[in-house]
Order: structure tokens, then sequence, then C-alpha cells
């Protein structure tokens, strides 16, 4: 009957139809709606965000005012009072980066202000006071030293700028400023804190060997733990726990000493590292 041949090829043409439909639908979930692919594609391509956010800036201005507060109390000869400044910049440009990345709240501009503070809190303000310190009676060798150890600092912040996705997030590529700027600080708190007399000891001379060091440390090719993979929010064995309470401790009892012989550790660790990758090559190719 015509009247069911035409249904018939209706219902024929809806279930082709529905088949179709059908076969889109689980070729789109295996394969990916082609619009997501578009947006991912504009996400990937998006401009980094230029905005101005209080919080993680307002960390890096106080670490910025620490670096500052370090010079001047150089310059009024409280040698002391400057070391723990350039520590109390360390602990506050730590903590400007992590609340940022909590607080979804990284741009550009927090990059280019963190990167010019440190300039200030770890690269002219630990040369300033070494100088102001010892360095100073050394003459030329002694300002020679200063600006070797700051132009290292520029040196390495402007490779760590740009190699930001090129090197190994696990490592540093050189000697951290901040941690060369500790290490200098804390020699000067610790012989500061002991009453040794700068003349004594060939104080300055150690500055000195200390100071150019850490100068040239931050633009080696050494690696040197960055801390990075560690995330505090998940959990830990427990032998870190045992660790942080006993360096907790040893900071509490004698923290020039302490903090001191942590950065010479650490600033040894990259050339320790690079000894071992040359003897096992295999095992870090």
């Amino acid at each position: 009957m015509p009247t069911f041949r035409r249904r018939g090829r209706i219902e024929r043409s809806h279930t082709s139809r529905s088949h179709f439909k059908h076969s889109d639908d689980r070729l789109s979930a295996e394969l990916g709606d082609p619009l997501d692919y578009e947006v991912e594609e504009i996400a990937h391509h998006r401009p980094r965000n230029k905005g101005i956010y209080l919080l993680p800036n307002a960390f890096t201005t106080a670490a910025l005012f620490s670096g500052f507060f370090a010079i001047v109390n150089a310059m009024n000869h409280e040698f002391a009072i400057a070391a723990i400044a350039i520590f109390a910049s360390l602990v506050l440009d730590g903590m400007d980066g992590r609340i940022a990345r909590m607080t979804n709240t990284q741009s550009a501009f927090g990059e280019q202000y963190d990167s010019l503070a440190d300039m200030v809190s770890f690269g002219v303000a630990p040369s300033l006071v070494a100088y102001e310190w010892v360095l100073k009676d050394l003459g030329k060798w002694g300002w020679l030293a200063a600006f070797t150890y700051c132009a290292g600092a520029a040196l390495r912040l402007a490779r760590f700028n740009v190699n930001t996705q090129v090197v190994d997030k696990r490592f540093f590529q050189g000697l951290p400023s901040p941690a060369a700027g500790s290490l200098l600080a804390g020699f000067i708190w610790l012989a500061d804190d002991n009453k040794i007399p700068v003349k004594d000891y060939a104080i300055p001379w150690v500055t000195f060997l200390i100071t150019v060091y850490a100068g040239l440390t931050m633009v080696s090719n050494a690696k040197f733990y960055s801390g990075k993979a560690l995330d505090v929010r998940y959990r830990v064995p427990f032998g870190v726990m045992v660790l942080m309470i006993l360096g907790f401790v040893l900071i509490s009892t004698n923290p020039p000493l302490t903090l001191f012989g942590f950065f010479v550790i650490y600033s040894i660790s990259g050339y320790v590292i690079w000894a071992w990758e040359m003897i096992n090559p295999k095992r870090f190719g």
C-alpha cells in the first residue's frame, strides 16, 4: 500500500538519522568536541594576566622593604640587624609566590616586580652590607668583590626569567640569589654575634672569598635542588617531620650558626650533584 510504503520510508529515514546521530555522539565522546579544541587553543595562546593583585604583591613589597632596611642599617653600622633583615626578606620572598599560586593570583606584573625586588634584597643589599662591614678595608679588591656578587645576582635573575620553560623544575640552574644573599648574611651575623674582631683571623679575606664564590656560583651551571617537587598539601614521610622539628630546635638554639651552616651545605650541594652526575652519567642521562 502506498501509505504503508511512505511510512516505512519515513521510519527508515528516521532510523538512519538516529543511527548517524548516535554515531556522531560516540565519535565526539571518543575524539572530543572540535569546539573544545578551539577553546583549548585559545586558552593556550591567551596572554598572561597583567593585573595587579594586592595580597602577593604586598609580600613582595615587604621583602623589598626588608632589603632596603638592611642597607640602611649597614650604613648605620648595625650589621646584625642588617643580616636579620636579609633573612626576613628570604622568608617573605618565599611566601609571595606560594600565596599567588594558592589564590590563583599569578600575573606578569607580579613576576617582574618579584624579580626587581629580589635584585635589591639579594643582589644589592648583601653586597653593600658586606662592603660596609669589612670589604671596604681591602680597597679596590673589596669593591670588586662586592660588584662581582651584585653582577652575578643580576645575571642569575635575568637567566632565570628567560629559562623558566627550559630548565628542570626540580633544580635551579646556578645558586639562587636568596640562598647566595643568605650565605653572605649568615656569615656576617655569625661573626657579629660572636664578637669576632673584624681585622683578626683574616675576616676581610674570608668575606672576600665567600662574596666572590657566591657571585660566581649564581652564574654557574651547577644544579641546586629547588624544593618545588615537595608539595606541602599532601602527606610527607615521617622522617621529614622529624627533620623539620630538629631544624626548628637548632635554629632556636643558635640561629646564626644554624642558618649559616645550612646555607654553606646548600651552596656546596650543587657541585656535589654535578660531580655525582659526572661519575654516574648513565643514571642521569
